[in-house]
């Protein structure tokens, strides 16, 4: 294809791009199996057999790339097609994370969590959903995109990125602090519902309790000692009053946060914008089972609603730990750990925003919303870099972080074509 930049040619490589990917999709199908059959659990964090499988992919379309290890160790992919410099187009970064979360006890699944395989019309595995699916369909969008290379006046990037799920301080994290990846916009591959891109998220607050007692033999307790861990049960259950902390209403984002809830009151969660979410997600204590324990640790996962602040959460933990669990200053220490972030998102006006949503009309003939994440992901650390972002990706929703995790193959081969439109919109501003 040759001439200037017009709707007319970019109405064309879409249309040519949509041709491949129907003709070509096996070959994705295929791309994803092998993405969920290289195990990624973080912890430990390993990607690099991901890696291996991305890296033989964008070989054989000549897609050059480059491997980037951070300090500790967690491999980061970011691979680039560069089109011509003359024109107006835009950078664009397509971004997916490579780790999965733990698959727990295999005994529990009904197949072999990274068998990868297709059944009943789901591409199976831990990962599926979360998100390697959606990884595949952006490398596989870049690398259709790469034969128009010459004609696109864009640079399309994407980033592979570790440690998403630990927090991202050695995956998108640090590739941007270390300047590995710019562009003018970003799209995560990260789950959604086909309609419902996500435009922002709540903050994230994760910190750990630590509650001292006093040791004593078992055999006199409760008469002699203090147990850490019922202290611990008691302080449990006061921070669950965390939930009563309801966000003020704000002025520019309130019809966002109204449209999200709406979105999810046919689940019966659209309190989880409003309010802040409480999860005690691990628990240990004691030394031996006839000694009273004189120390017991818990991790909470909380998350925080646009209208408070992370800090405002540990404030409000700590008085509650006082004032409701009744346990005095030197009996605790609150100390936060792993997530930390405020509320953020990106205006539903910015341009990659309206590229996708027209990207997911065009595709699904429907009317698209942008709404908010309830957790959280690596959408904020580009956002923390000036970066406006948008999430969309395949999933089947009820198996994230679950047992028998997977994604409808017809999902997956969808959201590609979305990327598809969504990337020559953006690039050649169409929208």
């Amino acid at each position: 294809m040759e001439g200037p930049i017009n709707a007319k040619n970019a109405i064309g490589i879409q249309e040519a791009l949509l041709d491949k990917i129907t003709s070509q999709r096996q070959e994705l199908v295929a791309l994803c199996s092998e993405l969920i059959q290289a195990p990624s659990e973080n912890p430990p964090g390993d990607c690099s057999a991901v890696n291996d499988v991305l890296a033989r992919f964008l070989d054989r379309y000549g897609v050059p790339y480059h491997r980037h290890t951070s300090p500790a160790g967690r491999e980061n992919l970011v691979a680039q097609s560069k089109g011509q410099p003359a024109g107006k187009g835009r950078a664009l970064i397509l971004c997916g994370h490579t780790d999965v979360v733990p698959v727990g006890n295999p005994s529990e699944w009904s197949f072999p969590p990274f068998a990868g395989d297709v059944k009943d019309g789901f591409i199976r595995g831990r990962g599926a959903s979360d998100m390697k699916g959606g990884l595949a369909g952006l490398a596989f969008v870049l690398a259709l995109l790469n034969q128009f290379r010459d004609w696109l006046p864009a640079t399309v990037t994407l980033a592979a990125v570790a440690d998403e799920e630990t927090g991202g301080a050695e995956g998108a994290e640090w590739i941007l602090r270390e300047g590995l990846v710019q562009g003018d916009a970003c799209l995560i591959g990260e789950p959604s519902l086909p309609d419902y891109p996500t435009v922002g998220q709540k903050g994230s607050c994760w910190f750990e309790v630590h509650i001292r007692g006093s040791s004593a033999h078992g055999s006199l307790s409760p008469l002699a000692g203090q147990s850490a861990i019922v202290l611990g049960s008691k302080a449990v259950l006061a921070l669950q009053r965390l939930w009563e902390m309801e966000a003020p209403a704000l002025p520019g984002i309130g019809e966002l946060i109204r449209r999200s809830s709406q979105h999810m009151e046919q689940e019966r969660y659209a309190e989880v914008f409003r309010r802040v979410t409480v999860n005690v997600g691990t628990i240990n204590g004691g030394t031996k089972v006839n000694m009273v324990p004189d120390s017991c640790t818990f991790q909470v996962d909380t998350r925080v609603p646009f209208g408070l602040t992370p800090e405002e959460v540990l404030a409000r933990a700590r008085e509650l730990l006082e004032k409701e669990a009744g346990l005095a200053p030197e009996q605790f220490e609150v100390r936060p750990i792993g997530f930390q972030s405020r509320p953020n998102y990106t205006s539903p006006e910015e341009p990659v925003i309206q590229s996708l949503l027209a990207a997911i009309r065009s595709v699904r003939g429907s009317t698209p919303h942008g709404v908010l994440q309830w957790a959280s992901s690596d959408a904020r650390h580009f956002r923390a870099h000036g970066i406006p972002t948008v999430q969309y990706g395949p999933a089947w929703l009820p198996s994230i972080h679950g047992l028998d995790e997977r994604v409808r193959v017809d999902d997956v081969v969808e959201a590609a074509k979305v990327y598809a439109m969504f990337v020559v919109n953006f690039v050649c501003s169409l929208n």
